[in-house]
């Protein structure tokens, strides 16, 4: 069993790396394609695995000539967790283009790894329930427009917070209100900066983004909703043993969701 997803990313692409390596190892999702919406490392190590990738210009006005969804992009090295409206009737508009190029492939789910834009209303409709965001903070706290990267970071240091790490949610129409699937500790240790605390979280979010993509694959084939249970004491330190606990948390790869 392999069910087929599409990740959509802005950036260099490390998320998905992650879960292109962990789809390697056996996972029961397949990365079909890769959109992007601007040249990115993403695209590169897309290309790499053989994957499709296409660019689609979120800016661009709607156009009223009938023209389809773009081609793919075979050769070329082109907001997180919300939507954009006034899309769901025009052929030519980004979110019926995203749609297409998902119907193409056969797409069942979508995974947004660093994707800095905001998704089409109409394809937060039609994949409801299957969307997956990551987001660099424990969520409903330093989420919302504009929190993204540094600033997440930034902002839970001056906030004070002991405790921070990644959130996977499912994406609705607002920014990062979707219905939280996972999240797991990681602590903000005395003389933190951003970037220390920033590349601790990311230790984490590639061994939780995977794994949540996994158990919504195998919920997808199974019919049963994704599951997660909140890791115990002292769970929350990079290091040996910390995927096998992630993996355990969400029921084990190859297990029942």
């Amino acid at each position: 069993m392999s069910v087929p997803f599409a990740v959509l990313a802005s950036g260099s692409g490390t998320n998905m790396q992650a879960l292109l390596d962990h789809e390697a190892r056996g996972a029961a999702y397949r990365i079909e394609l890769l959109i992007v919406d601007r040249p990115c490392e993403a695209e590169k190590r897309a290309h790499k695995r053989g994957r499709a990738v296409y660019r689609v210009d979120f800016d661009a006005p709607t156009p009223r000539d009938g023209q389809g969804p773009p081609g793919e992009d075979p050769g070329h090295p082109r907001r997180r967790g919300s939507a954009q409206t006034g899309d769901a009737g025009d052929a030519a508009s980004p979110g019926a283009t995203v749609l297409a190029l998902l119907k193409k492939h056969r797409a069942r789910a979508i995974l947004l790894a660093g994707f800095l834009r905001l998704l089409p209303a109409s394809v937060c409709r039609d994949f409801d329930g299957r969307i997956l965001n990551i987001h660099p903070a424990l969520l409903p706290s330093f989420g919302g427009r504009g929190m993204y990267g540094g600033r997440v970071h930034d902002a839970v240091l001056r906030s004070g917070a002991s405790l921070s790490g990644p959130t996977i949610h499912f994406v609705n129409e607002r920014y990062d209100e979707g219905r939280i699937l996972a999240q797991w500790p990681v602590p903000v240790l005395p003389g933190d900066t951003a970037a220390s605390l920033s590349a601790r979280v990311l230790e984490v979010e590639h061994l939780l983004y995977p794994a949540a993509a996994d158990a919504l694959a195998r919920g997808l084939d199974t019919g049963r909703p994704p599951r997660f249970s909140w890791p115990g004491e002292g769970s929350g330190a990079s290091g040996a043993g910390l995927g096998e606990s992630i993996e355990s948390a969400f029921g084990g790869v190859g297990g029942q969701a």
